[in-house]
């Protein structure tokens, strides 16, 4: 029986996107220790799927400890499997299902189910965890093999095998992007495909597994760190404790995206003090700070320069180096004060540097009208 593309959603088949989202969503995140014996039983069942037999599994605890296994154990590039693990167990799934989607629905379904995922929280995971893993296996490889067996002379660029050697690992978070797209259209668009005990198997290694180093008579499982957790823009990011940590205590610290040295990290960022902003180097976590502990209360701890005033509203500026002008000057930054008549409250907005009266200030936060011709201030 043929299947007839599907081109658009139904309004209750639309209303369940968020919920297949953060489905996955959540299995990305999984954390904590791992069932070896379901793990066992999973790897198995994968490499059954693929057409091997099942290999001998080796589990261990942390990313590093399965870098020193490769180091020490495998040499043959020829036994690594994972392309074998997408090409046979994944992509044909995926081609299958992708094929019974209108093209213009199968765009609508990657933007709104995998995509945030794979591209936001994957590529910090990838950055913060996966290459420095890859750099260490490579220095730790090349230390027990000769120059020329490790950098073409020609290009410079490590050679081919020993990066195969840096990419064979399977990634169940990688894996929840593309699960969120394809568990939609088999449990909510009913569609059919002939590759159900591939899907079984994609769903157990998200489940199951951490990180999976397959080869041809050896697989090794990484279990799953005890901590991993992002912001709901699926950005990396805790408060006071790490994003992502490990049972062996290796950990990122991050703050909606931004990764923090461990001195900020590991303080809630009501801790956080106003004049770090001073010293703070780096750009990025400057506006990390500046976002925890907010202009309120940098205007009130921080050395500020008062401008003008016009009722209960104050321009102010501050100089922390925060901006540059075109010439690459340090440009100061200006802020709104707002305090509440009332209640005393102190509130602050970032206003464009280019201003120069509170009023126009106003103008400005409030889309061009002027502040007299309101009929009630807040």
């Amino acid at each position: 029986m043929s299947q007839t593309k599907v081109k658009k959603l139904t309004p209750e088949q639309a209303a369940l996107i968020p919920v297949y989202r953060e489905k996955w969503r959540a299995r990305s995140l999984s954390t904590g220790p791992i069932n070896r014996s379901q793990a066992a039983e999973t790897v198995k069942s994968a490499y059954s799927a693929i057409g091997l037999k099942a290999p001998e599994i080796i589990f261990v605890d942390r990313p590093y400890e399965a870098a020193d296994l490769i180091v020490s154990r495998f040499n043959n590039p020829r036994s690594q499997l994972r392309s074998q693990f997408e090409t046979k167990l994944r992509s044909p799934l995926e081609k299958q299902l992708r094929g019974y989607l209108g093209s213009q629905l199968e765009t609508e379904l990657q933007n709104q189910l995998p995509t945030q995922l794979e591209q936001r929280l994957y590529s910090q995971l990838k950055t913060q965890l996966w290459e420095p893993e890859r750099n260490y296996l490579a220095g730790e490889i090349s230390s027990q093999l000769p120059l020329q067996q490790v950098i073409d002379e020609r290009s410079g660029e490590i050679r081919p095998t020993l990066g195969k050697h840096l990419s064979n690992c399977i990634q169940p978070e990688l894996w929840a992007a593309y699960g969120s797209l394809l568990d939609f259209c088999i449990s909510v668009l009913n569609l059919h495909h002939s590759y159900a005990k591939n899907w079984i198997v994609f769903q157990s290694i998200v489940r199951d597994c951490g990180w999976i180093y397959p080869y041809d008579k050896v697989c090794i499982v990484c279990s799953k760190p005890i901590a991993l957790s992002a912001d709901s823009n699926y950005r990396l990011h805790a408060e006071g404790t790490p994003a992502v940590q490990f049972a062996d205590g290796v950990s990122i610290y991050a703050y909606h995206g931004v990764i923090l040295p461990e001195w900020y990290g590991r303080l809630h960022p009501h801790q956080w003090q106003s004049k770090w902003v001073l010293k703070e180097q780096n750009a990025e976590v400057r506006r990390a700070l500046i976002q925890g502990i907010t202009y309120d209360r940098i205007c009130q701890e921080l050395a500020v320069t008062k401008l003008d005033s016009w009722q209960e509203y104050t321009l102010l500026s501050i100089e922390f180096d925060d901006d540059f002008d075109n010439a690459g000057n340090p440009k100061p930054v200006y802020l709104l004060k707002m305090t509440c008549p009332s209640t005393g409250f102190i509130h602050a907005l970032r206003v464009s540097p280019d201003l120069e009266s509170a009023q126009e200030a106003i103008r400005w936060v409030n889309w061009g009208i002027d502040p007299e011709e309101f009929s009630v201030q807040t």
